[in-house]
């Protein structure tokens, strides 16, 4: 299990909350949810429904640590555009769509740091 700072710093690192204060931070820290799962693990599968958002803390994918997926699955039940399998097991934080806006709900502050962060990630047929 990771520390609170330790997950802080971790989201911190993340562009979709780089703009976030160190309260709002400690907010989403909050409702992230820690996973350790096996090597071989599918965390996304293309056109599947986008449900989560997912950070590797350690372990690789076909991300590697610090890596990010599913941003866009938080405020979109689009399909996933990937599959994207673990490649060694893999220590993971997961904050799940309603639960993001939830947090949103509750920590206004956030809603706009966090939209424009999105967009700029947008791909283009989203545009």
């Amino acid at each position: 299990m990771l520390r609170k700072d330790a997950k802080i710093e971790l989201l911190a690192a993340v562009p979709l909350f780089a703009d976030c204060s160190k309260r709002e931070l400690r907010t989403v820290a909050e409702a992230t949810d820690e996973v350790v799962v096996p090597a071989g693990y599918d965390l996304t599968k293309e056109g599947a429904a986008g449900r989560e958002f997912v950070v590797i803390v350690e372990g690789a994918a076909e991300l590697g640590n610090g890596d990010f997926l599913g941003e866009i699955a938080l405020v979109s039940r689009g399909p996933r555009t990937a599959t994207v399998r673990t490649t060694q097991p893999t220590h993971a934080l997961v904050i799940t769509a309603s639960s993001f806006r939830a947090l949103l709900r509750k920590t206004p502050s956030m809603q706009w740091k966090v939209m424009e962060a999105l967009a700029e990630r947008l791909p283009p047929e989203f545009s």
